[in-house]
């Protein structure tokens, strides 16, 4: 599987799952227009597109350009990057009827046409062969061996966590790993968690 050095920015969790099925990244969900009142989850974007930079693949539907346009206003766009899908009539396995415009969003598409869209936006693919020096990321053990995942009192110490690094309070285990392995390497990790 292909890695991909940006992260992704997708609309909602079917989304995350399809680019997740197509290559190997970071992928922050929008919540939909969830994003434009949660002021934690941009000040995220905004530290992830600086750190590593951000693609941004949304739907081809109005709803997903309108997400587009707003963020793109509201991101540095020297650091973002826009993926963009097919137009495609018809509807998702998942749902009864089609969208109210007919087309099939980023849920839908094949790994294939993911990554040919990831490819046109410029989307920076690692080559595993041609890495130095590869990096060895935070693990979900890393987690649980810093109390942070998998004990009695580890949804506190993830907020104390998520607060000393001006993280969204509400993020769950395995977003809060995917995340420090964008802005962190594992030592600086286990600096900040002793």
């Amino acid at each position: 599987m292909r890695r991909v050095r940006e992260v992704i920015v997708v609309e909602g969790r079917y989304d995350k799952s399809a680019v997740s099925q197509a290559v190997d990244c970071a992928v922050i969900e929008t919540s939909g227009f969830g994003v434009f009142s949660d002021k934690e989850k941009l000040a995220l974007l905004r530290r992830l597109a600086g750190k590593r930079g951000i693609i941004i693949l949304t739907d081809s539907d109005s709803a997903g350009f309108f997400i587009r346009g707003r963020l793109r206003g509201m991101l540095d766009s020297d650091n973002v990057k826009h993926a963009y899908i097919p137009d495609v009539k018809g509807r998702e396995r998942r749902k009864a009827s089609p969208s109210r415009e007919g087309k099939i969003g980023v849920e839908g598409m094949s790994p294939d046409v993911i990554i040919m869209a990831l490819e046109a936006a410029g989307a920076t693919f690692e080559d595993e062969a041609a890495q130095t020096q590869p990096s060895e990321p935070i693990t979900k053990t890393d987690m649980f061996e810093a109390g942070l995942s998998g004990r009695p009192d580890s949804a506190s110490r993830r907020r104390d966590l998520l607060s000393r690094l001006g993280l969204p309070s509400r993020m769950s285990a395995n977003a809060l790993l995917d995340v420090l392995n964008v802005l962190y390497t594992r030592s600086e990790y286990r600096e900040l968690v002793k």
